[in-house]
């Protein structure tokens, strides 16, 4: 691996960690040449993910500096390759969590580019010519155009960004339980936060029951008048557990804090089913009984693939659907990660990428 090639030509400014402090500083580095497949991306917004605070302080220790995070990235083409029909210079566009693929293995084939054992992403992973890929928190992209999508011509694209992963992260495991197409179950979302709270819209937005379930009561009111939640469950709350039993089809749990799965599937109904999106650094606490005695399942999901992407973009158009956003810019970048750490946004940071850019470059 290396950080350019011979055929990385281009300079472009933006913003790198450059050891495990995390702290965020300019950074001039190279991008590739448009190549045939590729498309070249004037990045205007970029949103900032919490897996961004975990690389820029190599809280997984796999983190290659300097790194420039970033994949919930909306921008506008400026370049076209010979191979590429569905887009044009103009064109509003997103870029996700993935950079390359293998192209040919099955989950490549089924449009499951996420789960390849090859997959690379947008930032922090090794692309087919062996460079090191740099993301989002950058003034411009050069992305294979397999991995684009078409942003709606009604959607801001600073409150569009972070679809493009924590939106998808959400949508992929409500598409695979065909609740996009089967209105009327009654649904979950564990923890309100920037995949929550995107996946109350999209319940609601499909025709659930929603039930918010916290730990913070103080959310109540904002689930249910802000996002239209239609009932709300304080997590730590016995009664309202209780009462809750075998009430809901369906749970989404978007929590990334230690916590016993075990209350959360007694709330599902028989046969029921919870998908784990979020990822506590600790083992989950799941008791077999809650499992056994309900005939329920505990699933996980990542990401999503193009498939997915584009279709949750499309809906998302048609149901003009966003995320809650704060706009920030660059010369922040250290402040506003401080502040996802401490879940301190309503719901997610997004980057004002021209806010922060010499003329020059």
């Amino acid at each position: 691996m290396a950080q350019t090639t011979p055929n990385h030509t281009q300079t472009v400014s933006g913003w790198a960690a450059h050891d495990s402090s995390g702290k965020i500083t300019p950074f001039i580095f190279k991008r590739r040449e448009n190549g045939i497949n590729d498309v070249t991306i004037e990045v205007l917004y970029c949103g900032i993910c919490h897996t961004d605070l975990h690389h820029v302080r190599n809280d997984w220790g796999i983190t290659m500096y300097p790194v420039v995070p970033g994949h919930e990235i909306t921008g506008v083409i400026t370049k076209v390759g010979s191979n590429v029909k569905e887009f044009k210079v103009g064109d509003r566009v997103g870029v996700g969590c993935l950079a390359a693929t293998c192209l040919e293995c099955d989950f490549c084939k089924d449009s499951q580019e996420n789960y390849c054992d090859q997959v690379q992403f947008t930032y922090n992973g090794i692309f087919w010519d062996g460079s090191i890929t740099y993301g989002g928190y950058s003034k411009m992209l050069v992305a294979d155009h397999r991995y684009v999508v078409h942003i709606p011509a009604n959607l801001p694209l600073d409150a569009t960004a972070p679809l493009l992963c924590a939106g998808v992260t959400v949508f992929s495991p409500m598409k695979d339980h065909n609740l996009h197409q089967a209105p009327g179950k009654k649904i979950g979302v564990v923890g309100l936060g920037g995949l929550g709270h995107v996946a109350v819209k999209f319940g609601k937005a499909f025709g659930h029951h929603v039930t918010v379930i916290s730990t913070s009561p103080s959310k109540e009111k904002e689930a249910k008048e802000r996002l239209g939640a239609d009932d709300f469950l304080v997590s730590t709350d016995a009664q309202q557990l209780k009462k809750g039993m075998r009430t809901l089809d369906f749970i989404l749990n978007t929590v990334s804090a230690k916590h016993s799965l075990g209350p959360l599937l007694e709330l599902l109904k028989v046969n029921g089913t919870m998908v784990v999106v979020g990822a506590p650094d600790q083992p989950f606490e799941l008791p077999s009984f809650p499992m056994i005695f309900g005939k329920r399942a505990v699933k996980g999901s990542v990401i999503g693939g193009m498939r997915d992407t584009k279709e949750m973009m499309e809906l998302c158009g048609k149901h003009n659907i966003t995320c809650d956003i704060e706009v920030t810019t660059p010369h922040k970048l250290d402040a506003a990660l401080d502040r996802v750490a401490k879940n301190d946004v309503r719901y997610r940071f997004v980057i004002d990428i021209t806010a922060g850019l010499p003329s020059n470059l």
